[in-house]
């Protein structure tokens, strides 16, 4: 059973030292609005962006806003998670680089809860010891709600020149996933955000590999990322199909067609049916 009840489609990043984007990010329809604190954010503005994240933090937002700190051996995550722990806004944690799972526990340990209890923690992994380490990682602490790539960093570790070649680490992180009781991962995100076609085309793969949903870095890619993962029409008539033969007659059976279900098949037509209910 998974932990989380409602899993996001699209989570959009917004550099956290550019607040104008970040309230640009809020209303541009994504499930989830990630401020950026690592990556995006030049040394010589973390301590800027740190405490104008703060402010954004301190009021509710219209949608759920984590944040994704600098990685955990870096001298800059304790000033990071000091500074948005405990407030209001904060819904979750992005943790990058993760590489064991004492991290997690550390982390779940010492950040305080906000007014609606204590954030979700996301792991990143980002590189072969974290991929080595995914199950673990993935099952260490009840705080911890996800974990997902971070393909370009793991792209570099690896020294991986085409796409295929981080084929096997998606799938580990799908199953370890799975295994850990978690919600299935968001794809990494597709860089080049002028490459729609692109971007659809590794959704599509993404969805066939075990995921669901992705991040994006720019909110021309919501709708594409959104419509990738949602249902097609024939999918969810399938769904309903299955589902009706279910309560008509429990257990396993063949459907007119042909098709054999049971309660696996079931199950995950009713999830079929959950992902179309938010269309």
């Amino acid at each position: 059973m998974t932990r989380t009840a409602v899993t996001p489609l699209t989570w959009l990043y917004a550099p956290g030292d550019r607040p104008q984007v970040v309230a640009k990010a809020l209303a541009a329809g994504a499930d989830v609005v990630v401020v950026d604190l690592e990556d995006a954010v030049a040394p010589g503005r973390k301590a800027y962006a740190r405490a104008a994240t703060a402010e954004l933090l301190g009021e509710h937002r219209p949608v759920p806003v984590h944040v994704r700190v600098n990685a955990l051996d870096s001298p800059y995550a304790a000033d990071d998670l000091r500074t948005v722990a405990g407030c209001p806004a904060l819904a979750g944690l992005r943790l990058p680089k993760v590489t064991s799972p004492q991290q997690i526990t550390r982390v779940a340990e010492t950040v305080p809860p906000a007014e609606g209890g204590a954030p979700a923690l996301h792991a990143l992994l980002e590189t072969a010891l974290g991929i080595e380490r995914a199950f673990a990682v993935a099952s260490a602490h009840p705080a911890l709600h996800g974990i997902s790539l971070g393909e370009s960093d793991l792209r570099a570790d690896l020294g991986v020149r085409s796409d295929e070649g981080l084929d096997w680490c998606r799938s580990r992180v799908v199953v370890a996933a799975r295994a850990a009781g978690l919600a299935p991962p968001s794809q990494s995100v597709h860089p080049d955000t002028r490459d729609l076609e692109g971007l659809a085309a590794s959704c599509a793969h993404g969805r066939a590999l075990g995921f669901l949903g992705r991040a994006a870095i720019h909110p021309r890619q919501l709708p594409i990322i959104e419509r990738a993962y949602l249902p097609t029409g024939r999918e969810i008539e399938e769904a309903e199909t299955i589902v009706r033969a279910a309560e008509t007659e429990p257990g396993a059976q063949a459907l007119p067609d042909g098709r054999f279900i049971d309660a696996a098949v079931v199950a995950a037509a009713r999830r079929t049916l959950a992902l179309a209910r938010r269309a």
